[in-house]
Order: structure tokens, then sequence, then C-alpha cells
């Protein structure tokens, strides 16, 4: 038996064509944006055997990785997965207590 889910509303900044990639992937999966999001984060926890740490599952069926692409393309973003590591650090999320 699962626990029930409680989703929680969050603000969090991220690269406008990344986000515009993101919503329409959800849009071709008949999916939210938060859903589409819950969906790759725990993939992404989800080690392949043998590969731990270079590798996850992906979630992402080959017409979505097609999709993919395609609104890469669009919208100018990087199929550099490591591509984040180089962008600049946006301070204005960080929270102090």
């Amino acid at each position: 038996m699962t626990s029930p889910m409680e989703r929680v509303q969050l603000g969090v900044r991220m690269d406008k064509n990344l986000v515009k990639v993101l919503k329409g992937l959800a849009e071709f999966n008949d999916e939210t944006l938060g859903e589409l999001l819950e969906k790759i984060v725990l993939h992404s926890f989800d080690p392949v055997p043998g590969d731990e740490g270079e590798s996850c599952a992906s979630p992402h069926s080959e017409q979505e990785l097609a999709v993919v692409e395609t609104l890469r393309q669009m919208y100018g973003v990087s199929g550099d997965p490591h591509a984040a590591r180089s962008f600049e650090r946006d301070v204005s999320d960080d929270i102090v207590e």
C-alpha cells in the first residue's frame, strides 16, 4: 500500500527555453508539467545496475525522445546534459535562514 501523495507548490527558476521544452513534452504526453518533472526526478534516482552514478533509467520512449530533440532544436537548447555545470548561478534563489 502506498501513502497518499501530498503535492506542494514550488518556486524555482530555470532556463526559459528549457522550460519551453518541458512544457512541450508535457503537452505531448497529455500530462501536467509537475507530473512530468516528478517522473523525470523519480527516474533519475533509479540507477542502471552496474553503472551506478553514471547512468539512470530514462522515463522517455523513443518517440518522446524524438519530440524532445525537435523541441530542443526549436528553442535552441543544448543537447549536452552537463551544460548546466557551466551555467551562471542564480543567487536570487538562495534561502537565508
